[in-house]
């Protein structure tokens, strides 16, 4: 009896063993399911085009856009016959059909600087019957990029889409930009005035392919990454009407101190604080529209200038009284009579430094 039992063991074990081997192996199974890339590496011609920019951020120094995704690889796994599939293209669109349909490989496109996941609006692949692979992605993102806001309010902005395919290192997949898309992006920022956000204005459009290195377990690793730079000019006649104008104006009015009686202290001492606490509340609302930063901005300093030339109208009316308590009545209008000038030309002269310092160095 134990030696029919042991003999139908080893016949069932002999079965089982067959039939593993009778299944796909690995390298079989990863064949049919065409997980890796086609080549090593694979040559990926991409681009990011901006559709639409929603919003800029400058406090958190980011932007919000409409971005279109498009990439094109050749696959020769995926070739087929025309006349034998009754189609010149396969096209995969939408969740499910790309997810669940389409059994090809793909490159999983990560934008390393957005905030969030983002939101895929819609995703399509197109094979041809060579196995050219085209893939378009509409995409809702938001993007965190460093600003350089020297110049504020007539700055330059060059905000940065980054983007790698996620997992794939540069010996499995190398981005190249499509030089069609290179080629049209001039002509589409001419064209596309939709493109611009409200206070900016679209300049210009670049695409480049360089490689960034992501700290992992076993060190570094390096990812073919595409760069797409927007340049956006600030519109910024609004800002000069609303702040910068205004404050001129304010700074021009308090030097109507000159021309208060020498001998009303009191009056002119009134003015010169109620100058110097709007000034102060100008600066507040400069800051609560600004990233908090470690370098000086042109509209800061020109209200620091500000600040300083209407404080200095104190002072000047201390000596005034104070020559005044002396019987020096001539001297202190004399005074009076120079500031006139001589305020507004420090004045001039200071804003020409700090035009200077900022636009001409």
């Amino acid at each position: 009896m134990t030696t029919r039992l042991g003999i139908v063991g080893m016949f069932l074990a002999a079965t089982a063993c067959a039939a593993i081997l009778a299944l796909p192996g690995p390298a079989l199974a990863l064949e049919a399911g065409m997980p890796n890339p086609p080549a090593s590496p694979t040559e990926v011609r991409c681009a990011i085009v901006i559709v639409d920019i929603v919003n800029i951020d400058d406090v958190n120094e980011s932007f919000e856009a409409e971005l279109a995704i498009m990439a094109n690889w050749h696959d020769p796994r995926l070739a087929f016959d025309p006349e034998k599939e009754g189609t010149t293209r396969k096209i995969f669109q939408g969740d499910y059909q790309f997810a669940e349909v389409f059994n090809g490989w793909w490159p999983q496109f990560v934008i390393v600087n957005e905030v969030g996941r983002g939101d895929t609006k819609g995703v399509k692949i197109e094979v041809q019957p060579d196995g050219l692979v085209r893939y378009l992605e509409m995409r809702h993102a938001q993007l965190e990029t460093p600003m350089s806001l020297h110049d504020y309010p007539f700055d330059t902005q060059r905000l940065k889409a980054s983007m790698i395919s996620m997992g794939n290192l540069t010996d499995d997949v190398v981005l190249m930009v499509e030089d069609r898309y290179r080629e049209a992006t001039d002509d589409y920022v001419k064209r596309e005035e939709s493109v611009n956000v409200a206070g900016w204005t679209l300049r210009h459009l670049d695409m480049n392919v360089n490689e960034n290195y992501l700290a992992d377990g076993d060190g570094q690793s390096r990812y073919s990454q595409l760069v797409t730079t927007i340049t956006l000019q600030r519109r910024s006649w609004q800002l000069v009407w609303e702040l910068l104008f205004p404050m001129l104006i304010l700074v021009s009015m308090m030097w109507s101190v000159f021309w208060i009686d020498i001998e009303s202290l009191a009056d002119r001492l009134n003015l010169s604080f109620i100058g110097v606490l709007t000034i102060v509340a100008y600066q507040f609302v400069v800051i609560d529209d600004m990233p908090r930063m470690s370098y000086l901005t042109f509209t800061d300093t020109l209200l620091l200038v500000s600040f300083w030339a209407m404080c200095a109208t104190i002072p000047q009316s201390l000596i005034i009284h104070s020559l005044v308590r002396k019987g020096r009545h001539a001297t202190a209008k004399r005074i009076d009579k120079t500031s006139r000038w001589a305020f507004p030309l420090a004045y001039a002269v200071l804003i020409a430094v700090t035009v200077a310092r900022y636009f001409l160095m």
